[in-house]
């Protein structure tokens, strides 16, 4: 509710207490991701606006680094690898994403993120220049599996051609298995720290 209602001092407040308490951080942070989402209903809804998403994310950036200690802890290793993200074309929503890209930079990820409504050639480009260990792909609305499908399509076929396939994650709310075989991506996620699991997992060669 304190994550809802945009009440940073209360958040951390509640945080620090559940930390002490002996609460896991990957639990507090499953909890403030949730409360990230509702934030990013009530925005659709229009009940808050740009400056409140603004607000959610620099609340939730103070949460992972009051929650850092405890999460080394729990997440063995580290991030030393590159990270492409970038929600696909046709979909504006960017809360998980951005969830995940600070997640990941807190591990020790280098991350570029290219933004929201990405079209596929513009994937491929990047990836051509930034040279990522991973492609974070992401999307919500339905309609974004068709464009997840495009772009993993593209990138499969450059790597035919350069030898270098790339792991591809997929991730958004209601992404599941099914929509992973669909688009034809490696790995799929509705959770930002199980993203970092996946990409510690893929860098370290697990």
């Amino acid at each position: 509710m304190a994550m809802m209602a945009l009440d940073d001092e209360q958040v951390l407040a509640l945080v620090e207490r559940a930390l002490e308490e002996g609460v896991s951080g990957l639990s507090v942070i499953n909890a403030c991701e949730d409360g990230m989402r509702k934030v990013g209903e009530r925005y659709e809804r229009q009940e808050v606006y740009l400056a409140g998403l603004i607000m959610a994310g620099e609340i939730f950036r103070q949460v992972m680094t009051v929650s850092q200690l405890s999460l080394e802890v729990e997440m063995t290793g580290t991030g030393s690898g590159k990270v492409l993200l970038g929600t696909v074309a046709g979909d504006i929503h960017n809360i998980g994403k951005n969830m995940v890209r600070m997640a990941l930079r807190s591990f020790g990820f280098t991350v570029t993120d290219l933004g929201v409504d990405i079209p596929p050639a513009r994937f491929l480009e990047e990836a051509r220049a930034f040279e990522p260990d991973v492609i974070g792909l992401s999307g919500l609305v339905s309609a974004s599996y068709q464009s997840m499908r495009t772009t993993i399509e593209l990138l499969h076929e450059e790597a035919a051609e350069s030898g270098r396939r790339l792991p591809i994650v997929i991730g958004g709310g209601t992404i599941d298995e099914r929509v992973c075989e669909f688009v034809g991506a490696d790995y799929w996620t509705t959770d930002a720290m199980e993203g970092v699991r996946i990409c510690q997992r893929i860098t370290s060669g697990v």
